[in-house]
């Protein structure tokens, strides 16, 4: 199965470290975040990784080019400045032509996180690996569930209704690829679409009763999006060393 890693971001919550670099480039312990996404993918059932890449794209292709232990490429989206991650995963359509992982650039997550989605029952198309907690914030990818279906995904849900939030890893099989893939055709066709999130997407085939959800509660992942993310993720991957 081959996974698709959207890292064309910047990071901008995270300037000035940001500045010269996109975000997966920042290193925790020694590494990189992209290499810390690689190392967890390659102890799972990934054939190929593809990482689609933005902004100061050729240090994400020397840390790729280093990289050893699978099969990973890059894929410039040189509109990258202009779109939201809609657009991102729309230059890389071509690539979903059949079952894959699909990840955020920003979300770091030991190999069981991934494990546990790729060995779940698929009861639909298109599965999110989600996870619950006390308290959720405005920023969070929150989600309403029925069961193991997915209603609805969005940062702006009543949160009195919401199960879990999306931690920004899902995967499809060859139904859900073609069913994402014409839905980015149809929605970059709209007048908005550069300043829409893919999830609005997978917000709306949820609608359609393909999306489910796949719980990791209790196992070891986080998002890095600010400052006080990236502290928090050193922590974090510091009990994945070695």
């Amino acid at each position: 199965m081959k996974a698709i890693i959207l890292s064309a971001g910047q990071g901008r919550r995270l300037m000035p470290l940001t500045s010269n670099m996109a975000k997966c480039c920042l290193t925790l312990h020694g590494k990189s975040i992209l290499e810390w996404q690689l190392n967890q993918i390659a102890k799972c059932e990934i054939d190929e990784v593809i990482v689609v890449t933005g902004f100061a794209y050729e240090m994400v292709d020397t840390i790729v080019d280093k990289f050893k232990g699978i099969k990973v490429r890059t894929l410039h989206n040189p509109m990258y400045a202009h779109t939201d991650n809609l657009g991102t995963c729309w230059e890389a359509r071509a690539e979903m032509d059949g079952p894959f992982v699909l990840m955020n650039g920003d979300t770091l997550f030991e190999a069981a996180v991934l494990q546990r989605l790729l060995d779940s029952e698929k009861s639909f198309s298109i599965t999110l690996a989600t996870n619950a907690k006390a308290h959720y914030d405005l920023d969070d990818m929150k989600v309403i569930t029925d069961g193991d279906r997915l209603l609805k995904v969005s940062k702006q849900l009543d949160i009195s209704l919401v199960s879990a939030e999306s931690i920004g890893l899902m995967v499809f099989d060859e139904r859900g690829a073609k069913a994402f893939t014409g839905k980015l055709e149809e929605m970059m066709d709209k007048s908005d679409a550069l300043k829409l999130w893919y999830l609005s997407a997978i917000d709306q085939l949820a609608s359609e009763g393909l999306a489910g959800v796949c719980p990791i509660d209790g196992l070891s992942w986080c998002e890095v999006d600010d400052a006080a993310d990236f502290a928090a993720a050193a922590d974090v991957v510091e009990s994945w060393v070695g």
